[in-house]
């Protein structure tokens, strides 16, 4: 009976375990839709339709009959159809009727992913955005197995994976994936306005054109003006199909009387228009229209707006044309008696980073006083502006692209200049000073010590919910982009005025702190350490020392303390201002703001130390770091199993790569920054995309640990040093396993390759060095001298010298192609961890680390003591920058600006 319970107990036990997996898995799955999702396309789609007056089916449904749909739709030598035309021509609401259709025949079939480019909302602007909106609706409403392909791309990841820098390599991956996936039903993939594609639009144009003719299940239909660099990379697609819309002027046209018809239906409805009327406006419409759908809705929008007894008189100083018509609204506007203010706030709302709400539009425009805190009246005002603009949510955004176009002189109107000149009649430098401004005063304002009522100094962010009212509405847009809009008032040949000068650091002075809590509330830290860099870059040329020292400061301050405010808005006056350094000017300006309940506090250094950031993610020591060949990236690997990627600007982890069943004992990064290679007491050497996080290839041959991993300098070998004596020679690309060299009698501690890849060498516990051909696997050398284990070894850069370090407490300079000891290096009181050459070769690098790890060195000469806490479990130095990897888990940089 006992067995048979025992049984039983294991079997339930399977059970809630599975279910536990699954639950988990399913808690996962979600967090990363959260992430994916920046929008939902099928909302954006109902959006557009109600901001269009709603979608009539007689004015898409002539394309339907169209020879060239039907090839598409119909034939498999059609996969890509480009419906292109100019603006105005109606092109997303044909889209939007083709997908219901489409949505209507396929039912419970095919697949139908979508997505509508707006220029005029960063979060439908761009590349990535893109391909975001058409995985979360293939994902979540179409095929949901399809989640796998997310599941094993983003395993690790955070947000970042979809919005960080390199999300185009994560998504496209994932997108890649999900086309090749065996299962994947037949897919309608259509994207709307590519024009209207701001960032990154030659990437998904590239993606387009070598995709759409690669899977014969997935069909592509896009849209966009008539752009030469649109219909440059779409030819390269091979089986591209065109529907241009001023070659179907009949059909456009007959769609366009139907709208018309439509149009005036409502008018009449609601105005109350006789016969005499209706029939005037109509012959008018059908007379002017052109084929063009937006400048019909332009003129029923001002019609809808005046008297019945007007319209006739009115209807004939409409102009045909967009252009036209808008050069009409901008008259109308400059005679109004608000003139000025319409001007002002159509100034910025071209200027802007991103469409700003009704909320935070009297922070960045002057309004009338007894307007700005009434949405009433901000509505009313925003509609005087003409049909430029639209409210959308209380988003105010261009009624459409061509409308700031026109304004921007992006048109081709004769007169842009003088546009221009009346949307801007200072400049834009003009327009970005006065955002910069107001929006430094409204924060002044605005800002204040835990704005959201959070009281306990740990509240967790996670843990945050928005007020209601929000207290930050009228300033979240100026809490990001202030310096922004700054340096593009200031042009590279000026300096700042005093007066802007004298604000900045009032600013600093008495909100800095409060700000960076409002940058966190926000989830916006790492936007505000790149914005402080970005300040300290634009006013380091001033000669008001102060201010530059203050700003200084500043930065630090931030790169220091970021990740603990991020997780914790409130920990920017607590932990932050206890144990910065008493020389900090932003402990010594916010001191009141130290907390009164700790009684005793720590002894903390005297002045910010040469450590730009702490790096805090690891859980367990830090064993390898290395910095990619530009510096913009650098990695660490971890007795925890993982490698991280770090942005060493603003200490974002940008990836987690996850794989190894055991500590990662060394890590290496190839020349182009393409591939990172890690090794691991798992035995096993896996080779990463660093960019998507994606493990390319694990490399398995070893029968013990693997202590070191090295590229060659073109990336087309890897080695690998283990604790089975051996070196393996690898091809990164196939994972084959190109040598094994043996020879060594103990273990391998360091490898490295001559820069032309014709020599490679190997320090071993067995006091030896050896110098290999890594094509053939012959041993060319053996170096023999040292006393005790060799622990790294490094050649120079043109190959003439070998270096090696021990734990004799020497270095040795070799001469490799003679095996000759050329030089022994003494008097260092410990064991050598870690050698390097300078650049050129004359001698060891300015900034190293002491044997003892105790000592930042420069010259041979101790400059900077590192604490305990501090003190490296491995390092690597670029140039003046080290990166230092700790027991605790951390990753620090210390940087220096010349040698002492």
């Amino acid at each position: 009976m006992s067995g048979i319970q025992e049984e039983s107990s294991q079997v339930c036990l399977r059970t809630v375990l599975k279910q536990l997996g699954n639950l988990q898995t399913g808690q996962k799955d979600e967090q990363y839709l959260t992430h994916l999702q920046a929008t939902d396309p099928r909302h954006d789609k109902k959006n557009i339709e109600l901001r269009k007056g709603g979608l009539l089916r007689e004015s898409y449904c002539w394309v339907l009959s169209h020879d060239n749909f039907h090839r598409w739709r119909d034939n498999r030598d059609g996969q890509l159809l480009w419906v292109r035309g100019d603006p105005g021509k109606g092109k997303t609401m044909l889209l939007c009727g083709i997908i219901d259709e489409l949505e209507k025949d396929t039912a419970r079939t095919d697949n139908i992913a979508f997505f509508f480019c707006q220029a005029t909302d960063d979060r439908l602007s761009n590349a990535t955005a893109v391909l975001r909106g058409l995985i979360y609706l293939l994902v979540t409403k179409q095929q949901p197995e399809l989640i796998s392909h997310v599941r094993e791309s983003c395993y690790g990841l955070g947000k970042e994976g979809f919005q960080g820098p390199t999300s185009w390599v994560v998504l496209s991956k994932i997108f890649t994936n999900i086309l090749e996936d065996p299962k994947l039903r037949g897919t309608y993939l259509i994207i709307d306005a590519l024009d209207e594609c701001t960032g990154d639009r030659d990437l998904l144009l590239d993606l387009i054109a070598s995709k759409s003719s690669a899977y014969p299940k997935v069909k592509w239909l896009v849209s966009s003006r008539n752009w030469p660099d649109i219909e440059e990379s779409l030819n390269t697609a091979t089986q591209k199909i065109n529907l241009r819309l001023e070659l179907n002027e009949e059909s456009v046209s007959a769609a366009v009387t139907t709208y018309i018809q439509s149009e005036i239906d409502k008018l009449a409805k609601r105005k109350k228009y006789n016969n005499d009327t209706r029939d005037a406006v109509k012959r008018y419409l059908d007379t002017n229209a052109h084929g063009t759908f937006l400048w019909v809705a332009l003129v029923c929008q001002e019609l809808a707006k005046i008297s019945r007894w007007e319209a006739v008189e009115i209807l004939t100083t409409f102009p045909p044309g967009l252009d036209a018509i808008y050069e009409q609204m901008r008259d109308k506007i400059n005679k109004s008696r608000n003139a000025k203010l319409l001007q002002r706030i159509l100034a910025v709302i071209s200027v802007v980073y991103r469409p700003i709400t009704l909320n935070e539009l009297p922070a960045l425009v002057d309004m009338p006083d007894c307007s700005s805190g009434n949405v009433e009246d901000l509505i009313e005002i925003v509609g005087l502006c003409g049909s430029f603009l639209i409210l959308r949510q209380h988003t105010i955004s261009f009624v459409h692209q061509s409308a700031k176009d026109f304004l921007l002189s992006n048109g081709t109107h004769q007169d842009s200049r003088d546009v221009v000149n009346w949307v801007f009649p200072q400049g834009k430098d003009d327009v970005h000073n006065s955002v910069f401004s107001r929006s430094l005063s409204a924060m002044s304002t605005i800002l204040h010590r835990d704005i959201y009522g959070l009281k306990l100094p740990g509240f967790p962010i996670n843990g945050v919910q928005t007020p209601c009212p929000d207290p930050l509405a009228t300033v979240r847009y100026s809490c990001v982009f202030w310096v922004d809009h700054l340096r593009e008032s200031i042009s590279d040949k000026d300096t700042p005025h005093r007066n802007t000068l004298v604000a900045v650091q009032t600013f600093l002075e008495q909100k800095y702190l409060y700000w960076l809590e409002a940058l966190s509330l926000l989830r916006a830290m790492s936007k505000g350490v790149i914005a402080i860099r970005k300040l300290e870059g634009l006013l380091g040329r001033t000669h008001q020392r102060q201010l530059t020292t203050f700003i200084r400061d500043a930065h630090r301050f931030a790169l220091s303390y970021r990740w603990i405010i991020e997780q914790a808005p409130l920990q920017a006056y607590t932990s932050a201002l206890v144990f910065a350094p008493l020389g900090s000017l932003m402990k010594k300006r916010f001191k009141t703001e130290e907390p009164s309940w700790i009684s005793v506090k720590p002894v903390v250094e005297a002045d910010w130390n040469a450590c730009l950031q702490t790096l805090e993610g690891h859980r367990n020591w830090v064993t390898s770091v290395a910095f990619s060949a530009d510096g913009q990236r650098l990695a660490s690997g971890s007795d925890d199993h993982t490698v991280k990627i770090w942005d060493p600007a603003s200490g974002q982890c940008l990836q987690t790569l996850q794989g190894h069943s055991n500590s990662v004992t060394s890590i290496a990064l190839s020349a182009d920054g393409q591939r990172l290679a890690s090794g691991s007491h798992d035995r096993t050497v896996k080779i990463w995309d660093p960019a998507s996080g994606q493990c390319l290839q694990t490399l398995q041959g070893h029968s013990n640990w693997v202590t070191s991993v090295a590229f060659s300098a073109d990336g087309q070998r890897l080695a690998s040093g283990s604790h089975d004596r051996t070196v393996k020679i690898w091809d990164p690309a196939s994972g084959q396993c190109l040598q094994t060299l043996q020879g060594h009698s103990n273990w391998v501690n360091s490898i490295a390759f001559s820069a032309d890849g014709q020599r490679f060498a190997s320090g071993s516990y067995d006091r030896t060095v050896k110098i290999w051909d890594p094509a053939s696997g012959q041993c060319l050398q053996t170096l023999q001298g040292h006393s005790d284990s060799v622990t790294s070894v490094a050649f120079s850069a043109d190959g003439q010298r070998l270096a090696s370090g021990s734990d004799d407490h020497t270095v040795k300079i070799w001469d490799p192609a003679s095996g000759q000891c050329l030089q022994t290096l003494q008097g260092h009181s410990d064991e050598v961890n870690s050698i390097v050459f300078s650049a050129d070769d004359l001698r060891a690098h300015g900034y190293r680390l002491g044997s003892d790890k105790t000592w930042v060195t420069c010259n041979g000469q101790n400059v900077l003591w590192l604490p305990p806490e501090y003190r490296p479990t491995c390092s690597v130095i670029q140039g003046r920058m080290v990166a230092i990897g700790c027991s605790s888990g951390r990753v620090f940089t210390i940087g220096f600006s010349r040698d002492i």
